[in-house]
């Protein structure tokens, strides 16, 4: 037994007044694969949505529906819009981290009724990940499965929109079907209850992207917003100027006023390393985190994630599901 969730996206579109519109449900879309779907599957409708419109709230009902179903179900196949559909995977990675079966994330980059979708094939291969019975939270677009926590999207119009960054393909799909090849490995800190659900998050996570000359400013307006978190993508290895406009001492300032810091890289591909050179020489260790080879959206969700959980430093120092290296 398998579980559909349709939660809108450019898969459940149809032409609309104003353009296109999601008005397709999990059911709509089984019926659309006809006698290809597999049986029995459980067909939901867990929000209709453009996936710009989706956030923590929604990522949070989504959790909760995919733990449910999974009560029942061998797997679940989740379709999604494209546009934050990589937020969303690596939303539910953590907050499913330790589910022993599958979730796979799947949708389109043409509605189901064009005549060269892809939703027919890229549903199809999800439902047979799920059946694969390999436990963890992935994308599944084209001919590859993606670890939520190393999806990014990379391209606006092309079939193959989802890349794999920083680390190889969790799977793929040849003539002799599905293949698991680096499936997401769950490592709960020391200590840490074997939790399948841990559905808290907190949305007060800021992302800055520095240009050279950004103002201190900047991060005294974090502080004073009431933002918890903060998730920079930082020069090269992590570099912050410090001449002129003293992002180091603001930045320093900012994590001691009680704001956890996550330090990424502004380049898609390899780490940040604050520790390489004299710019970020400043920064207390303890207080702003890098955030290694990270993508910019698991960096973001692991932070609002960490932020519920009663003690966030715990799993902020942690690896938990190879979001990092």
């Amino acid at each position: 037994m398998l579980t559909l969730l349709a939660t809108g996206g450019t898969i459940a579109c149809t032409p609309g007044k104003n353009g296109l519109e999601p008005t397709l449900g999990a059911a709509d879309l089984l019926r659309a694969l006809g006698p290809a779907a597999p049986a029995p599957v459980r067909a939901r409708d867990v929000f209709t949505l453009d996936s710009s419109n989706v956030q923590p709230e929604e990522w949070r009902a989504l959790a909760r529906a995919a733990h449910e179903a999974l009560r029942a179900s061998d797997g679940v196949v989740i379709t999604h819009g494209t546009d934050t559909m990589a937020y969303t995977a690596a939303a539910l990675s953590f907050m499913l981290a330790g589910e022993r079966k599958p979730v796979i994330l799947t949708g389109s980059q043409l509605p189901l009724d064009h005549p060269l979708t892809d939703a027919r094939l890229n549903l199809l291969r999800a439902f047979a990940a799920a059946q694969a019975g390999v436990g963890g939270v992935y994308v599944c677009f084209g001919d590859r499965l993606i670890s939520g926590v190393r999806c990014v999207k990379t391209h606006t119009t092309s079939m193959d929109a989802f890349s794999s960054v920083n680390a190889p393909l969790a799977g793929h799909f040849d003539v002799e079907g599905v293949h698991f090849d680096h499936p997401q490995a769950y490592t709960p800190p020391p200590g840490a209850e074997d939790l399948p659900l841990r559905d808290g998050i907190d949305p007060r996570v800021f992302l800055l992207k520095l240009v050279p000359g950004t103002s201190p400013d900047v991060l005294r307006f974090v502080r004073e917003a009431g933002y918890r978190g903060l998730v920079i993508e930082a020069f090269g290895l992590g570099g912050l100027h410090y001449i002129r406009r003293n992002l180091v001492r603001a930045l320093d300032a900012l994590a001691k006023s009680g704001v956890r810091v996550l330090v990424v890289s502004q380049c898609l591909y390899e780490k940040a390393d604050l520790g390489l050179y004299e710019v970020a020489s400043g920064l207390g260790a303890s207080l702003v985190r890098g955030g290694a080879d990270m993508t910019t959206e698991a960096a973001v969700c692991k932070l609002m994630w960490a932020l519920a959980q009663d003690d966030p430093d715990l799993w902020l120092s942690h690896r938990i599901i190879g979001e990092y290296r």
